[in-house]
């Protein structure tokens, strides 16, 4: 009888059955900015593919971390991504349905610290995060942020 009245009222709840993530396979390609001086703007793009076979069924997020010299300055490419840790995050979140061989864009500018050396060359990294991922040696890599001479 306790079974019976708890299914009765999740279903006068309106209780929806959990979502099952898709078979499809999240992929981070790895796309270095171009240099820039210091004190100048370059702008990181953190791409994501879906490698499939399937549309995924469940939001995404692609995070991008930057090393300490470089800033994130918005605006952001989409326009819902929101930068934190003091300018060194920017993190997206995309909705479900990325279609198989398909792919998401993040476009985020950053300002070069006036006192990062020209030569300078640091590492940042592009990561994405979703339910839908069956292989997660594909999800991050590693990106170059290179400093010209001015």
């Amino acid at each position: 009888m306790t079974i019976a009245v708890v299914l009765a009222v999740g279903a006068t709840l309106g209780a929806a059955p959990a979502k099952v993530p898709s078979d499809s396979d999240l992929a981070v390609v790895r796309l270095d900015p171009a240099p820039a001086a210091p004190g100048g703007t370059t702008t990181v793009h953190g791409f994501v593919a879906n490698l499939g076979p399937d549309r995924t069924a469940s939001p995404f997020t692609v995070l991008i971390e930057l090393p300490a010299g470089f800033t994130f300055q918005g605006p952001y490419f989409p326009t819902g991504c929101t930068a934190s840790g003091g300018g060194h995050l920017v993190h997206c979140t995309f909705p479900a349905g990325l279609p198989p061989l398909r792919s998401a864009a993040v476009l985020a500018p950053v300002l070069v610290g006036r006192d990062v050396p020209p030569g300078t060359k640091a590492e940042g990294h592009v990561r994405v995060f979703g339910l839908d991922d069956r292989h997660p040696e594909n999800d991050s890599t590693p990106i170059t942020l290179a400093v010209s001479a001015k």
